[in-house]
């Protein structure tokens, strides 16, 4: 207070400024025309003049909207060129799909929404798949959380899963269906910390979300309770644990990249995401309780991306392995290479080992009608892509052979882009097998072709 008493005691005192410098607005020299902000400047071109419209003006800029749309609109067919006694149709697949995405942003949220609509002609029957519809909030730079369905991936394999846990859609993958449908949504909440040291991922599912696995509804498999493939007319009974809170899952994932390189390490408490297990009476698919401990590695070698994974399942149900309907526990190995051999040519290979542990005590416990299996599946598979036409026309190929269990699974494609908008495509998934018990010899009636148009938006 008395520093302001003083300034204003030493203003009163100052002396007079000299002509021209004063506050008088009569000293003030004029400015040139045009410059002194009155009448007579020259109008600025409309939408330019600074002064902001009233509410409900209308001024002739262009709104956004509060959403947008966009997605697809995807007919397809397949047919099987085997004759399948398990099953009514040959008709493997016949669909119209109207795919509709849109999300929405306020500061640090998000929405985001992904849902399908399709009529299927082999079912005769119309369905609605939400796909995604998730709530993400950024509250710090180093947390992040989505709340709500959504499509959830970790690993490194390709079309091959040890530590990616989330749901699989394995009907629409041996179908024909375009392939992102092989990942199924979660109903998740998902809470991931980044820092320097370490990466942090959390996933916590309520309730337990199974893979869409094979009921024989439309793909026929080798059940052994029968002694033969089944089909429609034998369809699965499933008892799925489904109370939420208490048959919930856990997933975690620590990574960190050194340079080029991302070292992860897994863990996971759930269950068997497809039937790990059967009852006798009355006869049902089970889905026994599981952890999965997992690490994986992936970087660059030489001119190419080479990856290992290795996951041990924990069969908590069956850990002495002597439950002959149920799973054992497992250790399974994955390693791939992958890189460009020649122009727009790119060649990836996998090994996986699938080794069941406790394998004596199985051996000793099973039923005499029912197949034993082996204590090592061994599978190669072969991924080759082509580019030609400026990038528009797509040749793949991708293929399984298990030598243990004399069986394979061959997914060619062709794909072409006839616009911005339009594209189309035709492949074929065939099953290959010595006999009817093994993994993929079990679906060679199931064995397909089809073709697909898509119109983007």
């Amino acid at each position: 207070m008395v520093m302001v008493l003083s300034g204003l005691s030493s203003a009163a005192q100052a002396p007079a400024l000299p002509p021209g410098l004063a506050a008088e607005p009569a000293a003030t020299p004029a400015l040139p025309p045009g410059l002194d902000g009155g009448s007579g400047a020259p109008p600025l071109p409309e939408g330019l003049s600074g002064n902001a419209p009233a509410d409900g003006e209308e001024t002739g800029a262009e709104k956004e909207p509060f959403l947008t749309l966009h997605g697809f609109w995807d007919t397809r067919a397949g047919v099987r060129y085997r004759e399948d006694p398990a099953q009514s149709k040959d008709l493997t697949l016949g669909e119209s799909r109207l795919q509709l995405k849109t999300d929405k942003a306020w500061g640090d949220a998000s929405l985001d929404a992904t849902a399908d609509t399709y009529f299927d002609a082999v079912d005769e029957e119309g369905h609605f798949d939400l796909r995604q519809l998730r709530l993400s909030w950024t509250p710090l730079d180093s947390v992040d959380v989505k709340i709500g369905r959504q499509v959830l991936t970790w690993g490194t394999g390709d079309m091959l899963f040890i530590n990616d846990l989330f749901p699989k859609d394995w009907n629409s993958f041996f179908i024909g269906r375009d392939v992102e449908y092989l990942k199924a949504p979660s109903d998740a909440v998902r809470l991931g910390y980044y820092s320097d040291v370490v990466n942090v991922e959390l996933v916590y599912t309520p309730r337990f979300n199974p893979d869409r696995y094979i009921t024989g509804d439309r793909i026929s498999f080798y059940n052994p309770m029968y002694g033969r493939t089944v089909g429609r007319d034998r369809e699965m009974g499933m008892r799925v644990p489904d109370d939420w809170f208490d048959n919930d899952e856990w997933a975690l994932r620590l990574y960190r990249n050194f340079g080029s390189t991302q070292v992860a390490l897994y863990g996971y408490s759930g269950y068997w995401k497809s039937p790990g297990g059967q009852q006798l009476l009355p006869p049902r698919g089970l889905f026994p309780a599981l952890n999965v401990y997992g690490a994986s590695v992936r970087g660059t070698v030489g001119k190419g991306v080479a990856s290992a994974e290795i996951g041990w399942y924990d069969s908590r149900r069956d850990r002495p392995g002597k439950d002959p309907f149920v799973n054992n526990s497992e250790l399974r190995l994955l390693l791939g290479y992958e890189r460009e051999v020649a122009k727009e040519l790119t060649a990836g290979v996998q090994y996986y080992l699938e080794h069941m542990l406790d394998h004596g005590a199985y051996a000793r416990s099973l039923w005499f009608f029912i197949p034993e299996r082996d204590e090592n599946r061994h599978v190669f598979t072969l991924r080759l892509t082509k580019l030609l036409m400026n990038q528009n026309l797509t040749l793949s190929f991708f293929g399984y052979y298990s030598p243990s269990d004399n069986d394979g699974y061959l997914r060619p494609q062709v794909s072409y882009k006839l616009s911005d908008d339009w594209s189309v495509d035709a492949g074929g998934n065939m099953f290959l097998g010595a006999w009817n018990t093994t993994f993929f010899g079990q679906f060679e009636d199931n064995s397909n072709v089809y073709a697909g148009m898509r119109w983007s938006f």
